[in-house]
């Protein structure tokens, strides 16, 4: 059944890895963390161990970051990773819980309906209504079992909750304790329990944080990668792990439309064309490096199913297009004008101008 799975968690695809990672780490471990701080900067860096074993990259940018966010995780303070839809934010959230907790799962969605019960606890109605309040009927959350188990939750997409829902954190953030008024009790925290919580900026506005759960919060803003061969290594490395998740062949080498999807990207969100030479217009969507992931993956699947398997500009074009067009009028004169100020003049682009053309 394993094999079926459509997305392997962060400990399970790399398990190989955080066992290694955990015979060879001689550092101190807080309580409750199955590796020491420095160790988990590695998971999520990549290095190569004193016996040779090599650990892949998770995070692609400044270690830095990564050494605030995980002593963050030390202290009594919990985490919030910020900055531009696509940044990596979950995906670091995921892999700092695994290399963590050995677990990515107590995660809690951030939606408009997320309720005060998903984040506290709720109640087993039929076990409610037969012996009333008792410890038994209460349904636990990813947060109550964070806190009685020692290990990190993650809430995603902070922002999207409301207000009265998000301050309900603010108890569980400085008092390390989960009051239970219906059974007159309380939930303690086990050491090792914190939280992570990612939002993105384009939602400031829609739920902001108050000032006292902000001040419960280290942020750490992840930015989009500073430099082409950072990002075309960062869309590479996650291509490759698609193609490989789900069994499909990579006929040829892809690194030119991997590079060539990336610099239009770059290109649209600076405003600026590669050579500095041309203003351009913004669209209005992020243009992030996880659409520029999605438009690979796409293209990929597209040349495999309806095509011969070889990736070409015909392939991309749709994709492309879909994630560059998100307002039919204004982004699709933004994306005219580009097009035939810098694909249709750019040496060796001909084809990819042309499959666009075709169908924007």
């Amino acid at each position: 059944m394993s094999g079926n799975i459509l997305r392997a968690s962060a400990e399970q695809q790399f398990a190989q890895e955080i066992e290694e990672l955990r015979k060879q780490d001689a550092n101190t471990r807080p309580a409750n963390w199955l590796l020491s701080p420095q160790a988990v900067v590695t998971y999520l860096m990549g290095g190569t161990l004193n016996n040779g074993f090599a650990i892949s990259p998770k995070y692609i940018g400044n270690r830095r970051l990564m050494e605030i966010a995980v002593a963050t995780l030390t202290t009594d303070r919990a985490l919030l990773l910020y900055g531009l839809p696509g940044t990596a934010k979950s995906w670091v959230s995921e892999h700092l819980s695994a290399a963590i907790s050995g677990s990515s799962a107590l995660v809690i969605q951030g939606t408009a309906g997320t309720s005060e019960e998903s984040v506290r606890y709720g109640w087993n109605y039929a076990q409610l209504l037969s012996a009333g309040p008792t410890l038994e009927a209460i349904v636990e959350t990813p947060v109550m079992r964070g806190m009685k188990e020692g290990k990190i939750v993650r809430i995603e997409e902070l922002t999207r909750i409301g207000s009265d829902v998000q301050d309900t954190l603010i108890t569980i953030l400085s008092e390390k304790m989960l009051p239970v008024p219906e059974l007159n009790t309380q939930i303690q925290a086990v050491q090792g329990f914190n939280i992570i919580a990612t939002a993105n900026n384009r939602d400031k506005g829609v739920n902001d944080l108050s000032s006292a759960l902000k001040r419960r919060f280290n942020t750490v803003i992840l930015p989009v990668p500073e430099t082409m061969e950072e990002e075309v290594r960062i869309v590479q490395q996650r291509v490759a792990g698609f193609s490989k998740g789900i069994d499909l062949p990579v006929e040829k080498p892809i690194h030119e439309e991997i590079n060539r999807i990336v610099t239009i990207f770059r290109e649209l969100r600076s405003g600026v064309s590669a050579d500095g030479k041309t203003k351009l217009k913004s669209p209005s969507g992020t243009l992030s490096t996880a659409e520029a992931i999605s438009v690979m993956n796409n293209g990929l699947s597209l040349a495999y199913h309806f095509g011969d398997a070889s990736l070409k500009a015909d392939d991309l074009a749709s994709s492309l297009i879909g994630a560059i067009i998100k307002d039919p009028v204004q982004d699709r004169i933004v994306f005219l004008e580009y097009m035939e100020t810098v694909l249709k003049q750019r040496d060796g682009w001909k084809d990819i101008y042309r499959a666009c053309r075709e169908v924007v």
